[in-house]
């Protein structure tokens, strides 16, 4: 027996349900599947799990901080397994949340690994299904490594549930991942290590906060390592061995834990995209602007299952998992507006990004104004103790308009966020500055770093 639906959501993320639940409302018949619990990777493996996480570091770093400055931080240090099970308060509950919301709107919710077998239908544990519509969401999964031993690490699905922190970790790859999590651990009382290829991580950051933040790192016991590749791991009887090239020089470090944070590709796999006629590749479904297949245009996809031109982020996949809901209802070709999305590392301080780069906006043609401040001497910066602050803000002199905006310190993103309206609504600077805020606050802070 054949099921029929008006869509079908693979993929019961943050922009899967988005969808499901505004299909719904406006009276389709909507299903959506996952094979893993409800939620995705944002809400149970990602961004919301580890910001609970850092908060811990962030109380142990704060107290640091404030060493000799009238707080005694003696003794202070982070219980790993309470941490957990304070993490796991918020994500237990989240699946069963979900799926009781997406029944409130209508939607059938399944569970299993959908399969396409034509353009029109899946199959998902041996049960077929049609539908008028299907919408691929089902994220990002690591990507794939090619050394030898690679199959000894853990990605960061497995670092969110570890039961206790090993003393000595090595983080593979200078992005988000690696990062966020040495910052945790440092503070946790582990030896972290970073090593990657490049020659500077966070390379979709501006260097030379990129290069401030490393500092602060180190500061903190985390050993980064740039243009360094791992050759190998070995497992041994006391942990792990992995072997290194720094620039041609060959070296081994010996460790308890290796974790993947190089990289994420989306995970299309087991799909049969091929059996749908839909075009795929490493970015993901090959969609046009509005999101839709170019090949089977039954097929949409969102967020990290979609070759768009978006970030991988939660509140871009959202957008699109909303904007691609409507042109289905509606018919339309609506792209999503990227414009003002920032994004942010949340180490400590936090490192975060919005709009261009400085040598983007150049080669763009734009005559830009940098207004470059080392914050770590003002008094929002100076009350919690932290030296290590900048805001670099660039501006097309033409039209007095921000045109990216690059922060690392404590709180800045949320000063990150205003910017980003900017942005988005083409606010000025002068506009910006007239702005009365609450003082003193992170926030106040604007009007002096434009």
């Amino acid at each position: 027996m054949i099921m029929n639906h008006d869509l079908i959501v693979i993929g019961a993320g943050m922009a899967g349900v988005a969808a499901a639940n505004k299909c719904a409302s406006q009276g389709w018949d909507v299903a959506i599947v996952d094979a893993l619990p409800y939620g995705g990777t944002c809400a149970l493996r990602g961004c919301d799990p580890k910001k609970i996480l850092r908060r811990g570091a962030e109380v142990v770093d704060s107290a640091r901080l404030m060493r000799g400055r009238g707080i005694d931080d003696t003794g202070l240090s982070i219980n790993w397994t309470d941490l957990m099970k304070h993490k796991r308060g918020f994500t237990d509950p989240v699946p069963g949340n979900l799926q009781r919301d997406l029944a409130r709107h209508g939607v059938t919710t399944l569970h299993g690994r959908a399969r396409f077998t034509g353009r029109n239908a899946v199959e998902v544990d041996g049960k077929s299904f049609e539908a008028g519509h299907f919408l691929i969401a089902t994220g990002a999964r690591p990507r794939p490594l090619d050394f030898p031993g690679r199959e000894h690490l853990i990605d960061s699905t497995d670092f969110l549930d570890l039961e206790a922190l090993p003393a000595r970790i090595l983080f593979v790859g200078g992005g988000f991942i690696s990062f966020e999590f040495a910052h945790i651990v440092a503070r946790a009382g582990s030896a972290p290590t970073i090593v990657d290829r490049g020659v500077r991580p966070l390379k979709g950051f501006d260097p030379d906060l990129v290069d401030l933040l490393v500092g602060r790192s180190a500061a903190a016991g985390i050993d980064v390592r740039p243009s360094t590749t791992v050759v190998a791991v070995e497992r041994t009887p006391t942990g792990y061995l992995a072997e290194l090239d720094s620039s041609g020089t060959r070296e081994t470090l010996e460790c308890d834990l290796v974790v993947h944070g190089a990289g994420r590709t989306a995970d299309l796999s087991g799909l049969d995209l091929d059996a749908a006629g839909a075009d795929w590749g490493e970015r993901g479904v090959r969609v046009a602007g509005h999101l839709q297949s170019t090949t089977n245009p039954v097929v949409y996809a969102a967020g990290d299952s979609a070759d768009s031109p978006g970030m991988p982020l939660t509140p871009v996949a959202v957008i699109e998992g909303k904007v691609a809901a409507s042109n289905m209802i509606k018919g339309t070709v609506t792209q999503p507006d990227y414009a003002g999305v920032p994004t942010a590392v949340f180490t400590i301080p936090e490192l975060a990004r919005v709009g261009l780069l400085e040598d983007e906006a150049r080669a763009c043609g734009i005559d830009v104004d940098v207004r470059y401040h080392d914050t770590g001497g003002w008094y929002s910066n100076y009350r919690v103790g932290e030296a290590t602050a900048a805001a670099k803000i660039l501006v097309d002199r033409s039209t007095d308009l921000v045109v990216g905006a690059h922060l690392l310190g404590p709180e800045y993103a949320e000063v990150v966020n205003i910017l980003g309206l900017a942005m988005k609504l083409n606010i000025t600077t002068r506009q910006l500055k007239s702005m009365t805020a609450a003082y003193p606050t992170v926030g106040s802070d604007l009007g002096s770093m434009l």
